[in-house]
């Protein structure tokens, strides 16, 4: 990098990239905190080990794949 000016073509293209994409990625983090917020309270009331914790937390990513594309699937089943 040689200057501030080289960051610009960047920071643009992020910026474009977010406001294309801003509805999904809220989606996106709404999923991931409410995930973590019930997988916590479910290991704080159950008291579980701390690996079936990090497991839990791991498995969110395969539920939200999974949610998304059965989601998409049954929209365009309707169709």
């Amino acid at each position: 990098m040689t200057g501030r000016g080289s960051n610009v073509p960047l920071v643009g293209t992020l910026f474009d990239h977010v406001r294309e994409h801003r509805d999904g990625m809220v989606i996106d983090l709404a999923f991931a905190i409410i995930w973590v917020a019930v997988v916590t309270a479910l290991f704080d009331l159950l008291q579980g080990p701390t690996w079936a914790y990090h497991l839990s937390l791991a498995t969110g990513v395969a539920g939200y794949f999974g949610f998304f594309m059965s989601l998409e699937a049954a929209l365009n089943a309707e169709n």
